[in-house]
């Protein structure tokens, strides 16, 4: 396994027919490489309380789409395709641990696809799943 440090999350929301991200202020954060057969990462962020409820919600959802940046805010964002395995409340504060596969490393191939896709008529869980297939053929 290796970890890395998060330095910014946003979950991709849809609305309407557009894509938008919602930046989740992180107070620390940590991104880890499981390094297994089916290519899955672990993401925990840890946040203010008063997301609890957005979370909470969201974890009703079956996949969560996510652009993150690892190790520096230079980076370019990393494309998630996750499910939520946690929610846990910590003081004041509460964190949020997400399993799910990288699903690309160049940002503008993944909006491309995205784009594609909603071009297409995909929305909402469609839309995720079609893309996640899309993407895993283009990965192997």
């Amino acid at each position: 396994m290796k970890t890395f440090k998060l330095k910014s999350l946003e979950i991709i929301e849809q609305r309407d027919d557009n894509l938008m991200p919602k930046k989740i202020p992180l107070k620390d954060g940590l991104t880890i490489n499981r390094e297994d057969d089916n290519n899955q990462w672990v993401i925990e962020a840890f946040i203010d309380y008063s997301y609890l409820h957005y979370f909470n919600e969201l974890k009703k959802e079956n996949e969560i789409m996510l652009q993150v940046k690892i190790t520096k805010e230079s980076n370019e964002p990393a494309t998630f395709i996750t499910t939520i395995i946690g929610v846990n409340e910590i003081g004041e504060h509460m964190n949020v641990l997400f399993l799910g596969s990288i699903v690309d490393r160049r940002k503008n191939k993944v909006e491309e696809i995205l784009i594609g896709l909603i071009d297409e008529g995909y929305q909402g869980n469609d839309l995720i799943k079609k893309f996640k297939d899309v993407v895993a053929k283009k990965l192997d």
